[in-house]
């Protein structure tokens, strides 16, 4: 139930993983086959982020 006054806490965190466990449930349901690791990592835009944290 939501609290009275209409206060929300947003977990910035949790909403993220929501958004990419969507990004992945689209891939998959555009997909032929089997995500492979490669097209999961894209999808996640793993590559990206380990870029960034090298910089």
């Amino acid at each position: 139930m939501a609290p009275v006054g209409g206060t929300a806490v947003q977990d910035h965190v949790a909403l993220a993983e929501i958004e990419l466990c969507g990004e992945l449930i689209i891939a998959a349901s555009a997909a032929q086959e089997r995500l492979s690791l490669e097209s999961i990592d894209e999808v996640l835009k793993v590559a990206e982020e380990r870029d960034s944290a090298r910089r």
